[in-house]
C-alpha cells in the first residue's frame, strides 16, 4: 500500500476524530497536532512495517450550515 487516506472531522464535544478510508483505523485527539500524531501511531500499530503505507493523506471535513 502506497497511500492511506484519513477523514478528519471536528468532534461535537470538542477536539477531532479521524477515520481511515478502507481500513479499520479510528483515533481522536484534543488538538490538530495531536490528531496528526495519533494517526501516525495508529497506522504504525495497524500495519506490519513492510506493509505500512508510505504516504498518509489527511482530508479535513467541516460541516457548516448557512441560514438563507
Amino acid at each position: 500500500m502506497s497511500e492511506l487516506f484519513f477523514e478528519i472531522r471536528e468532534a461535537e464535544e470538542g477536539g477531532y476524530i479521524a477515520r481511515a478510508l478502507g481500513q479499520s483505523i479510528f483515533t481522536e485527539a484534543d488538538t490538530y497536532d495531536e490528531i496528526k500524531q495519533n494517526i501516525k501511531e495508529a497506522v504504525a500499530c495497524h500495519f506490519e512495517e513492510s506493509d505500512s503505507p508510505k504516504l498518509i493523506r489527511l482530508h479535513f471535513v467541516k460541516d457548516e450550515v448557512l441560514l438563507v
